[in-house]
């Protein structure tokens, strides 16, 4: 006899910039337990499932997540009691149709995708398999090249940057154990290199160093000077990926670079600048480089940039198959950033992994800035095979939770394991 959902508890906790979450505890017949924690995103994209906050100024500034919990409770955990939790779509389905609005405004995604990746978990448990076998099947080997942010600006930190995120991908190493350390080696001679020109090594929202900084270049060469540093070659054995975030300075009028001192720039511009950098810097990859509402903009963006660079959406697609859709139909990119609090289930965030396989584009696995120990996205890329994780730096234990949890998951798979650039 199949183990059945007994009960869904929930819980307000804390994420790593000290707001509340969600945290639920799924426990089925069987006496199985699982549980999850929902993360948050600051750089949000306009369309985005709606993480519902209480707006209870007297507690946490209006960010309690008490309403949210109480759903879980008294909304979704009826509703689910007695199910399988292998039956991941139709779980999720009704707390989809439970919640009756576009932008799971009323239960909150935040509930929603507590229930669905406690359920996932659960069933894995049943079924006696890691979660990215369960996930994933049997031919779930491939760890993904990690994008490690090491330098932070933006709405990420106080700084003169514009930019919000300068990372690193050591996509030439031969396994994830040695992309782990090649990364680990240049954050620390980052380190070296920043305070020795008497620069803050405070780290912002993500683990990345926050300097002020003469201009957004300097952030590039800094990190070349680092790969370098420690025996290295820059483009070889580890890249460059940028995530501008451009929508946190997109205007009516065009790009405000005003934090560098940059000036305004069309978009137009901005892709001159990017290229500039292509041809300076060994990027692979550039996510957000325009702002959400730019589609025509991106279009001419990925026709000059998307033969030699990864071009990822972010705001543009919030892990939403509708505009997924609308980007392959306009070649907007050609890769998109995948965030299961974008969308709120596991079931809608594999549907948008489905669609970009069928477009033949690539796509990354992302975590959110204010997150929780919970490693879900580990496994989650892992049993997807894209071959990318975007998870943050070299610091904070909220983020190396997910990169110890590769390290396991290679242990796990051992020769089976497969390591290899999608570049």
């Amino acid at each position: 006899m199949k183990a059945r959902i007994a009960a869904i508890d929930a819980l307000e906790i804390l994420d790593s910039r000290g707001n509340p979450t969600v945290r639920v505890t799924m426990t089925l017949d069987d006496g199985t337990v699982a549980q999850s924690s929902v993360p948050s995103g600051a750089s949000t994209g306009e369309y985005e499932a709606l993480e519902l906050r209480d707006g209870d100024k007297k507690r946490y500034g209006g960010k309690g997540v008490l309403k949210a919990v109480a759903n879980v409770v008294k909304t979704i955990a009826p509703a689910l009691r007695g199910l399988d939790p292998s039956q991941q779509g139709q779980i999720d389905r009704i707390m989809i149709e439970l919640d009756g609005t576009q932008d799971k405004s009323k239960l909150g995604a935040n509930a929603i995708l507590g229930v669905s990746m406690a359920a996932a978990r659960a069933a894995a448990q049943v079924a006696g398999l890691p979660l990215y076998a369960y996930l994933g099947g049997a031919g779930a080997c491939r760890l993904p090249v990690p994008m490690m942010n090491v330098i932070n600006g933006g709405t990420h930190a106080d700084n003169s940057l514009d930019f919000q995120e300068f990372m690193v991908m050591p996509h030439g190493a031969s396994c994830f154990r040695e992309a782990l350390r090649y990364g680990a080696e240049t954050f620390h001679a980052l380190k070296g290199i920043i305070h020795k020109r008497g620069l803050s090594t405070a780290v912002g929202d993500e683990g990345g160093f926050a300097p002020n900084l003469p201009n957004n270049d300097a952030g590039c060469e800094l990190i070349v000077e680092a790969i370098k540093a420690v025996g290295l070659v820059p483009g070889k054995d580890v890249g460059i990926a940028l995530d501008p975030a451009a929508s946190a300075f997109a205007t009516k009028d065009g790009y405000n670079l005003a934090k560098s001192g940059g000036g305004m720039k069309t978009s137009a511009e901005m892709t001159a600048l990017y290229k500039r950098w292509i041809e300076t810097y060994p990027i692979l990859s550039i996510e957000d480089g325009l702002g959400e509402h730019d589609w025509a903009g991106f279009a001419a963006h990925t026709a000059a940039l998307g033969a030699k660079t990864q071009i990822v959406g972010d705001d543009l697609y919030v892990t939403n198959t509708r505009f997924i859709a609308r980007g392959i139909a306009e070649h907007s990119t050609n890769a998109v950033l995948i965030k299961l609090n974008q969308i709120g289930s596991v079931t809608e965030t594999i549907e948008a992994i489905e669609m970009c396989r069928k477009a033949g584009w690539r796509f990354v696995v992302s975590h959110r800035s204010g997150e929780t120990e919970d490693s879900f996205i580990a496994d989650f890329a892992v049993a997807m095979g894209g071959g990318q994780i975007k998870t943050g730096s070299l610091c904070r234990s909220e983020r190396i939770a997910k990169y110890n949890r590769l390290l396991e998951i290679e242990k796990e798979l051992g020769a089976a394991a497969v390591y290899s650039s999608p570049f």
